[in-house]
C-alpha cells in the first residue's frame, strides 16, 4: 500500500466515527475525567483566555507545551492531534508564503507565528476538556450553573448525536457506493477518485438531515412522555439530577496546580521574552 493510501486510510470516515464514538462514549479514567466539571470548565476559559493577554513567544510557547503535556494526559484521539498538527503545518506555510509576498519581513512571521501560538494553545485546551467530559455530564454541568434545562439537555444531545450522524453519514455513503461505479482509473493525484466522492458526498447529505430530523421528533416525543419539561424545571428533580456533582479536595490541587505552573511559566516567559 502506497503512502498515499496510507494517509486516506487514516483519514478515513471510519476513523473519524470511531474516535468521535470514544470522545462521546468512552471513560477513560484520567486526570481530567475525575475532576469536577465545574472546575474542569473554570481551568478550560482560564487556559483560553490566559494566552491572549501576552506577547513573548517565549511565554506562548511555555504555555503552548503545558496545555499539549494537559492533551496528552486527557489521551485525546490521536486521529484529532493528527489533524490539528497537519492544520497548524500548513497554516505555518502559508504564514511563510505571505511573508515573502510581503517583501520577506520576518517581523510580519514572527508576529503572526505568536498568534498562530494562541489558537494552538486555546484548540489544544478545548480538545483536552471537552474530550475528557461525557455528554451527560456537561449537560448537568451546564444546568448545574443556570443555563436553561432545554439548552443543557441540547447540547448534550447534539454531543450524543454527532457519532450517530457520522455513522448514518457512513451508511449512505456505503450504500451509493454499493449501487454507483467507481472510476476506472484513479486520474492524475486521483482526481477522479476524489471528484466521484465529492458527489457522493454531496448525495448523502440530505437522506442523513432528513433521517436526523424523523429521529430528533421520535426523540423529542419520548422526552414529552416522561415528563421532561417538569423534571427539568421542578427543584427537587433538578437537585437529584445533579446530587452526584461534589467539590474535593483535588479539585483543588487539580485547580491550584495548574494555575501555579502557569504563573512559574509566565514569569519565565515574561523575564526571558523572544
Amino acid at each position: 500500500m502506497s503512502y498515499i493510501d496510507r494517509l486516506f486510510h487514516s483519514v478515513s470516515i471510519e476513523n473519524v466515527k470511531l474516535a468521535l464514538f470514544r470522545i462521546a462514549y468512552l471513560r477513560k479514567n484520567t486526570l481530567f475525567e475525575k475532576v469536577d466539571p465545574r472546575i474542569l470548565l473554570l481551568w478550560y476559559f482560564v487556559f483560553a483566555i490566559l494566552p491572549w493577554f501576552f506577547h513573548s513567544r517565549t511565554t506562548l510557547l511555555l504555555l503552548a507545551g503545558f496545555v499539549v503535556l494537559c492533551a496528552a494526559i486527557a489521551k485525546v484521539s490521536r486521529l484529532i492531534l493528527f489533524l490539528m498538527t497537519v492544520s497548524m503545518a500548513a497554516h505555518l506555510f502559508y504564514l511563510g508564503i505571505m511573508t515573502i509576498f510581503m517583501g520577506g519581513q520576518i517581523d510580519a512571521f514572527w508576529s503572526l507565528f505568536a498568534y498562530t501560538l494562541k489558537l494552538l494553545t486555546l484548540a489544544l485546551v478545548s480538545v483536552a476538556v471537552f474530550s475528557s467530559m461525557d455528554p451527560e455530564r456537561f449537560s448537568d454541568t451546564m444546568l448545574a450553573l443556570g443555563f436553561p434545562a432545554a439548552f443543557s439537555f441540547g447540547v448534550g444531545y447534539g454531543y450524543r448525536m454527532l457519532p450517530i450522524l457520522v455513522q448514518e453519514y457512513n451508511n449512505i455513503i456505503y450504500s451509493y457506493r454499493m449501487r454507483g461505479r467507481a472510476p476506472a482509473s484513479k486520474g492524475f493525484l486521483y482526481s477522479k477518485h476524489i471528484l466521484y466522492f465529492a458527489k457522493i458526498a454531496m448525495k448523502a447529505f440530505y437522506p442523513m438531515m432528513l433521517n436526523t430530523a424523523k429521529r430528533t421528533r421520535t426523540t423529542v416525543e419520548a422526552l414529552e412522555c416522561k415528563g421532561f419539561t417538569y423534571s427539568g424545571k421542578h427543584p427537587e428533580a433538578k437537585r437529584l439530577r445533579l446530587a452526584y456533582l461534589k467539590l474535593k479536595p483535588t479539585d483543588g490541587l487539580f485547580l491550584g496546580g495548574s494555575f501555579g505552573i502557569a504563573a512559574v511559566l509566565i514569569y519565565i516567559g515574561e523575564r526571558f521574552p523572544v
